[in-house]
């Protein structure tokens, strides 16, 4: 399918729960805003959007203190569906309609897929508390939205790989949202959006197509540029030493070169 007729789909699906969602984002948005929709798309194409999801060897590790995962936004590489589902967010329409229900009147979505695409996380895999960086790759945009859509089939509560969204901080409990199959979850992004993912305890693949929006205005007026920080979970006293110190070099850096040392590398590079 193009992705012209599935942002149909997701469109339709989102306009018929727009007033539930709304009440949904309104009821968190003074924390970290969110919502969820369940069976976004029609059960056949999300099923397919699993069967065709790629494997870990097909993609790149990111394994450290702060995460451990698998990526790719390198599309082309991939099945054609999985491209067109990504972009099928990134429909005029349904960018406002997601905007209208956020109270954000200004959005953009991401064609680069600048830290979005696709991510797959299995037995053992997890990403620790984090804030995502403020802004795109050139800082001209303030990252304001986080689209997560989950196409595994079957993924159960027990078997880990949630959203976790923290809006008293990571030192008290979070809030946990369920990686249910055909589940679209959006969050707010600002700087105190600390969110994770806890940690795959079976031996299977969690798998995720995701987007960012950008906006001329931060969400909060309080927000300031920062880069992508981490931190251990509650009572991690060690691992939240050295991420703090991580965190504050790389900062020192950002100072300095304003759009750091080296580009993103996670970004889809188009052929001309």
């Amino acid at each position: 399918m193009k992705s012209k007729s599935i942002s149909d789909l997701i469109y339709e699906q989102i306009l018929k729960k727009k007033e539930e969602l709304t009440i949904q984002f309104d009821k968190t948005k003074e924390t970290i805003g969110y919502f969820f929709i369940d069976d976004l798309l029609p059960e056949d194409l999300a099923r397919e959007c699993a069967n065709v999801f790629p494997s870990k060897s097909e993609m790149k590790q990111l394994k450290s203190l702060k995460e451990y995962k698998y990526v790719s936004a390198q599309m082309d590489k991939h099945n054609s569906l999985l491209e067109s589902v990504i972009y099928a967010f990134q429909d005029e329409r349904t960018v406002r309609l997601i905007g209208a229900i956020c109270g954000i009147e200004t959005l953009y979505p991401d064609d680069s897929l600048y830290a979005g695409g696709l991510s797959l996380m299995g037995y053992k895999n997890f990403l620790n508390p984090h804030l995502d960086n403020s802004h795109d790759a050139e800082r001209e945009r303030w990252r304001v939205l986080n689209l997560l859509y989950y196409v595994t089939p079957d993924w159960r509560e027990e078997n880990g790989g949630h959203l976790e969204l923290w809006p008293n901080g990571p030192k008290r409990d979070p809030v946990v949202i369920e990686s249910k199959y055909n589940r679209l979850a959006v969050m707010a992004t600002h700087q105190d959006s600390w969110h994770s993912v806890n940690k795959v305890t079976v031996n299977k693949d969690r798998c995720c197509i995701s987007n960012y929006y950008f906006s001329d205005e931060p969400l909060k007026e309080s927000d300031k540029f920062h880069i992508t920080k981490f931190r251990g979970r509650p009572n991690e006293t060690f691992t939240n030493l050295i991420l703090d110190m991580d965190a504050s070099i790389r900062m020192l850096v950002r100072k300095v070169f304003k759009k750091g040392i080296r580009k993103n590398p996670h970004i889809y590079k188009k052929e001309s």
